[in-house]
C-alpha cells in the first residue's frame, strides 16, 4: 500500500471514551464502516470535489481523516465536523519533515447569538467573493466558503439555523505554523456540499421538509478580479476611505442584484487568507434578513431596516479596527452613502424603518 494511502485505526474503546467524554468522535481515514463517508454520512469519497477524491492524496505522505461531533438532533440541534488532508515533505535542513494540513469544517446549528460573534460570522459568509445560491436557496457560496439558511421549521429560540462550510490551511515550516489560502472546490461543487450537509443535518435534527433541498441552476457571477480599494468602494461614488501610503487594501465587489448586494475590503498579503477589513451588505430575501435579527440597530450601529419594493430589507456595514475612522468624511457617512445609493437602485421608501 502506497504512502498516500496509509490509514490509521481507532479502537472501539478509544472511540467510546471520546463519545462519552466530549461527544466528538475521531474517525481515522478509511477505517471500519466509515471509510467512504464523512460528517454523519453527508459527504462521500470521490463524490465530486477533488478534496474528497483520490487527487487530494497524491502529495507526499498524505492522509485524510475527520473529526465529528454527535450528529444534530431535535434535543441538540448543533453539529460540527472537520475533514482534513495532511501531508509532509522531507526538509533538507532538518531531520523533521515539513508538515501541511488542508481542512474543511462543516457546522450545523443556529447563528451565533452574541453581537461580536455574529459580526464576525457575517463578515466571513457575506464575503464579496461569494455568489448568491441559485434556485431560491438562501445563502452564498465561494470557492473557499459557503452558507445556507435552513427553512423556518429548523429555527431555534427565534434564531435561524444554518449550515456553513469553510476552508483552512496551514504550513508548518521554518517560520512556524503559517495560515495559507485554500480552495475547497468550484462554487457549484460547494453548493452541492452545502445541500448534502443540510439535508443530512435536517433529517437527523427532525426538521427536514417533505422534499429535500435541491439546486442546480447556474449561479450569479461576481467579479473575478479584485479591484484597487482606492477606487470608490462598492463602485459607489462617495464611498471613500483614506487607505494610507503603500496600501495593500483591495476590494472584492460581490453580488449586485435586487435581493442582495455585497462588497468587501481586504488587506492583501502574500499566501495569507483574506478576511474583510470592511464590508457592506444589502439583503432583501426574508431568510437572509432574519440573519440580522437581534443585532443592535440604527445608522450609528451600521444596521438599518427599510421597506424596498414592498420587501423588508436590511443594510449593514462593518469597519474593522485597521480602517476605523478613515472613512471620508467619516465612517458614518460612508455607510449612509451605501444605504442611499443602493436604496435608490432597488426602490426603497422614504427612509422610514421597515
Amino acid at each position: 500500500m502506497g504512502v498516500g494511502r496509509r490509514r490509521a485505526s481507532v479502537t472501539a474503546g478509544v472511540v467510546a471514551g471520546a463519545v462519552l467524554a466530549t461527544g466528538t468522535v475521531l474517525w481515522a481515514t478509511d477505517s471500519g464502516p466509515f471509510r467512504d463517508s464523512y460528517c454523519w454520512g453527508a459527504w462521500k469519497q470521490n463524490s465530486g470535489p477533488s478534496f474528497l477524491g483520490d487527487d487530494a492524496l497524491e502529495k507526499s505522505g498524505s492522509e485524510r481523516g475527520s473529526t465529528e461531533s454527535a450528529a444534530p438532533s431535535a434535543a441538540r440541534p448543533h453539529g460540527t465536523c472537520t475533514v482534513s488532508v495532511t501531508s509532509s515533505v522531507e526538509d533538507d535542513d532538518s531531520d523533521k519533515p515539513l508538515a501541511f494540513e488542508e481542512s474543511v469544517t462543516l457546522e450545523y446549528g443556529p447563528v451565533p447569538a452574541g453581537a461580536k460573534e455574529r459580526r464576525a460570522w457575517l463578515a466571513r459568509y457575506f464575503h464579496g467573493s461569494a455568489s448568491p445560491l441559485p434556485d431560491g436557496l438562501d445563502g452564498l457560496a465561494g470557492a473557499d466558503r459557503g452558507m445556507l439558511v435552513l427553512p423556518s421549521s429548523c429555527d431555534r429560540d427565534g434564531a435561524p439555523s444554518v449550515v456553513t462550510i469553510r476552508s483552512e490551511s496551514t504550513g508548518d515550516g521554518h517560520l512556524g505554523k503559517v495560515p495559507m489560502p485554500f480552495t475547497i472546490a468550484t462554487r457549484t461543487e460547494v453548493v452541492r456540499m452545502l445541500l448534502a450537509a443540510a439535508n443530512t443535518g435536517m433529517e437527523k435534527a427532525g426538521c427536514a421538509p417533505e422534499q429535500p433541498l435541491r439546486g442546480g441552476s447556474p449561479m450569479v457571477t461576481v467579479a473575478e478580479d479584485e479591484e484597487s480599494a482606492s477606487s470608490p468602494l462598492c463602485r459607489i461614488p462617495g464611498m471613500t476611505f483614506d487607505y494610507g501610503e503603500g496600501s495593500r487594501y483591495r476590494q472584492q465587489v460581490g453580488a449586485v442584484t435586487d435581493r442582495l448586494q455585497t462588497c468587501s475590503v481586504v488587506w492583501k498579503q502574500l499566501r495569507m487568507p483574506e478576511e474583510p477589513s470592511a464590508h457592506y451588505v444589502m439583503a432583501s430575501r426574508s431568510r437572509l434578513v432574519d440573519l440580522f435579527r437581534g443585532m443592535p440597530e440604527g445608522p450609528e450601529q451600521g444596521l438599518v431596516r427599510r421597506s424596498c419594493g414592498g420587501r423588508p430589507t436590511v443594510f449593514y456595514g462593518q469597519v474593522e479596527a485597521g480602517l476605523q475612522d478613515r472613512g471620508r468624511p467619516s465612517d458614518q457617512r460612508v455607510f449612509d452613502r451605501f444605504v442611499e445609493s443602493v436604496g435608490k437602485r432597488i426602490g426603497c421608501g422614504s427612509g422610514e424603518d421597515a
